[in-house]
């Protein structure tokens, strides 16, 4: 009798061992969702109207832009991104609104437009290195490619109209 209570102590702890890595297991796979930005307000953004509001109005409705263009203060943005991915994998964005807010040079409100993931362009790099110019030396070529050079900079080989560089070393 003693040994079927052993086995069965065991058992149940091989069973709460495997259902806890089962949800291990389905709990990193799951989805994550995160919002990166702005938060969209569609009524706030909607009451924005050009030729009536000015920069000042547009703070106050709608809080400090994300950025502001860099040449001029013409231009305010307001970017909010959805983004979903699966436990450790790389982050894809599932939703985007870009809010640009133009400015006449008065400061009214221009326009109002907006954008979204049909404006991202997609980049897909060619291969693992970049192609530079120059010359294609290897580690030992730089590490020891210049012992032994006449006139190095630093080691004494300068001209010899500079400091140093004649015979008698003025």
């Amino acid at each position: 009798m003693p040994q079927f209570s052993r086995h069965s102590r065991r058992g149940r702890v091989m069973i709460a061992i495997g259902l806890s890595a089962l949800l291990l297991g389905t709990s990193a796979c799951t989805r994550l969702r995160t919002h990166q930005g702005y938060q969209v307000d569609k009524l706030l953004v909607d009451s924005v109207q050009p030729g009536i509001d000015n920069r000042a109005s547009v703070e106050g409705t709608l809080g400090r832009p994300s950025f502001v263009s860099q040449f001029g203060e013409q231009d305010w943005y307001y970017v909010s991104r959805n983004m979903r991915a699966l436990a450790f994998s790389n982050p894809k964005p599932v939703e985007q609104t870009v809010l640009r807010v133009r400015f006449d040079p008065a400061g009214n409100v221009a326009a109002v437009d907006r954008m979204g993931l049909e404006q991202v362009a997609h980049i897909s790099p060619s291969g693992d290195k970049t192609p530079t110019l120059g010359r294609h030396r290897s580690l030992f070529d730089e590490i020891f490619g210049n012992i032994g050079a006449v006139g190095a900079a630093g080691m004494g080989g300068g001209s010899a109209g500079g400091p140093g560089g004649g015979p008698n070393g003025s």
